[in-house]
């Protein structure tokens, strides 16, 4: 069972990460090409389309299946060890979320697409810019998982 535990925690680790990769490395980069409306308006869209029950799962699960597993594994450090560093770094890319994206969203969200200059101006790079660590965090996460698994 503790098997199953880690591995569901490694792919939804890795489908976060693969997540904020995928912002990082084409959506963002193509929004920034695009003009004031068209970003506010893909944006708010995008923010309204993710919320939604898969996804809550896997962005929520991903926390919960790492801490199970640290919590089935925490005889063995050799496991224990990489698992506390992956819980620790997703909870960053949580705490990352919750404190700078989801305020940004909020903002955005509540802006007039009259406005889209201005709006742009205090969204776009913030938000690139903590989507950025959360890329970080989240692939740290999951490389330590992946470690972990790889240690049993």
């Amino acid at each position: 069972m503790r098997a199953t535990v880690l591995l569901i925690a490694v792919v939804l680790l890795g489908l976060m990460a693969g997540l904020f990769y995928a912002y990082a490395g084409s959506v963002m980069p193509g929004l920034r090409r695009a003009e004031d409306r068209t970003v506010v308006d893909a944006m708010q869209r995008i923010n309204i389309a993710i919320q939604n029950p898969l996804f809550l799962v896997i962005f929520l699960g991903a926390l919960v299946a790492g801490v199970v597993a640290m919590f089935l594994y925490r005889d063995e450090p050799a496991v224990g060890w990489p698992l506390l560093i992956a819980v620790l770094l997703y909870a960053a890319t949580l705490l990352i979320t919750f404190t700078r994206s989801i305020p940004l969203n909020n903002r955005l969200a509540a802006g007039d697409l009259s406005d889209a200059r201005e709006i742009r101006e205090f969204f776009l790079e913030p938000w690139i810019r903590w989507n950025t660590v959360r890329t970080l965090t989240s692939t740290g996460a999951f490389l330590a998982s992946v470690w972990a698994q790889q240690q049993q």
